[in-house]
């Protein structure tokens, strides 16, 4: 099998939520219209210098920080990862403070030129979505709505990601969304 020369494409976007109580991720939530992910790194490079060179190089990763663009926070996002409530009887989204951002997995698909790429990042937290909006112009532009994800090493193994490969097998690929991976 050919390996990507290329990748563009962001789609098949889910979370599964960490279940403390249980030591487990819920099951996979597919979250339409993914526009942008994008994630740094996060951590320290240390150099110490003798002999006027950098004569010793150390660098701590400490995971990834960055923003997930979607077309839409769905409402069920938002009442799984940041608590808002739903109305009984009015049918109502309500967002409170004192609530704590839920611990998540976030999964997706980037395609390549020859594969698909699968992934998923374990130890989210994600902030709460800024709220805007704009008024229609001459054209109508959709306008998008972006959450910050903080992704930490899992404190059971130190692992952060996981992605598939050109010569992963078919029953993973097939089976990528139904639950997290390496859980």
């Amino acid at each position: 099998m050919a390996e990507n020369k290329v990748k563009f494409g962001l789609k098949n976007v889910h979370y599964a939520v960490w279940n403390a109580s249980n030591s487990s991720y819920g099951t996979p939530v597919a979250v339409p219209g993914a526009v942008n992910l994008s994630l740094d790194p996060q951590g320290d490079e240390t150099k110490f210098y003798a002999d006027n060179i950098a004569y010793y190089v150390s660098s701590s990763f400490t995971g990834y920080s960055g923003d997930l663009e979607l077309a839409r926070i769905t409402d069920q996002m938002r009442q799984d990862l940041w608590g808002d409530t739903l109305d009984a009887t009015d049918k109502v989204l309500i967002e409170s403070v004192g609530t704590e951002p839920a611990t998540f997995a976030l999964m997706g698909q980037i395609d390549g030129d020859q594969n698909n790429r699968l992934f998923v990042f374990y130890n989210c937290v994600a902030s709460r979505p800024g709220f805007g909006s704009s008024t229609i112009g001459e054209t109508k532009e959709p306008q998008t709505e972006s959450c910050t994800i903080t992704i930490s090493p899992r404190p059971s193994d130190n692992k952060v990601k996981a992605v598939t490969t050109d010569t992963t097998t078919s029953t993973v690929v097939n089976g990528w969304f139904s639950s997290v991976y390496g859980a």
